[in-house]
């Protein structure tokens, strides 16, 4: 990639930053959108929820990566904590491709958030990009959010949906919270452990991102998850074996249901997702077996 300017909302999240600190490293200008009044030059204003983006500061961009959004694993699944997971994603990416579609000299290519959740439980099937979405509130909400890029697409910008596995890092995300347990030796299978776990080490989710902003034939969704998803169990024993510790905890279905609510279905749930247009484009993985992704993070 020769050097440009992309502009990233989202910047302070695990993926963000984790970008951010990719293209800064190569020489290239990040601007960030921030939700306060901008301290420099590489900054610009926006309020996703009020759906208001200062638009002349993306002028020049040659890029718009936009991975804004409310933690899904944050909090309890409380209405209102649904409708700000909503509204985070929803409003921010409206108002984002408003103002890219609002451009004089638009970006050549706009790369917006989205997540394998899209596909709801998929049992023992392997589904990929081709698959129709699932049901539930997850399905649900990734549809309107790949929806709301519309603008952009209209304006003939090149659109690209990254629908993201369970990002392997030690910084945040499921893998955040569970890298402690099991260097306490309290690492354990969830539920049955049968359910299908389509992760993606962070360093590969970045290289991915760069990958879809660069190739000029990339558009439309594309899976950013391991070549071989593994069931939880599977993944529970990578853990223990790379840690060194043992699992021999697990936590029963109830406990998940009665601790975390609706989004215990999340976590039961089984998503057996192939990264098949990621890789027919000529992605090459760098840790695409789970041991190696844990021992990156």
């Amino acid at each position: 990639m020769e050097r440009s300017r992309i502009a990233v909302a989202g910047a302070s999240g695990l993926i963000g930053s984790a970008l951010v600190r990719s293209l800064t490293a190569d020489g290239h200008e990040v601007v960030r959108l921030v939700r306060r009044a901008p301290r420099g030059k590489d900054e610009v204003r926006w309020d996703p929820e009020r759906q208001q983006v200062d638009a002349a500061g993306l002028a020049g961009c040659d890029a718009v990566v936009n991975l804004a959004g409310a933690g899904i694993g944050d909090r309890r699944w409380t209405p209102e904590y649904k409708r700000l997971i909503r509204d985070s994603r929803v409003l921010g990416t409206a108002a984002l491709a408003e103002a890219v579609a609002s451009l004089d000299t638009p970006p050549r290519v706009y790369v917006s958030g989205s997540a394998m959740g899209i596909y709801g439980d998929t049992g023992d099937r392997a589904v990929d990009e081709d698959a129709p979405p699932g049901d539930g509130f997850l399905p649900s909400l990734c549809v309107e959010w790949e929806e709301a890029a519309a603008p952009v697409q209209e304006a003939g910008v090149r659109t690209v949906f990254l629908r993201t596995g369970l990002v392997v890092a030690r910084g945040g995300g499921a893998w955040g919270r569970l890298f402690p347990l099991f260097k306490a030796g309290l690492g354990g299978r969830l539920g049955s452990g049968r359910q299908y776990w389509s992760y993606i080490a962070l360093h590969d989710e970045v290289a991915a991102i760069r990958h879809l902003i660069d190739d000029d034939g990339a558009y439309g969704p594309f899976n950013l998850t391991a070549p071989q998803p593994l069931t939880n169990r599977e993944v529970t024993e990578a853990m223990g074996r790379v840690l060194h510790r043992p699992t021999l905890f697990a936590v029963p279905e109830p406990v998940l249901r009665a601790a975390l609510g609706e989004m215990a279905g999340d976590v039961l749930g089984s998503q057996r997702v192939l990264p098949k247009r990621l890789l027919e484009s000529g992605f090459t993985f760098a840790f695409p077996g789970i041991e190696d992704a844990i021992r990156a993070a």
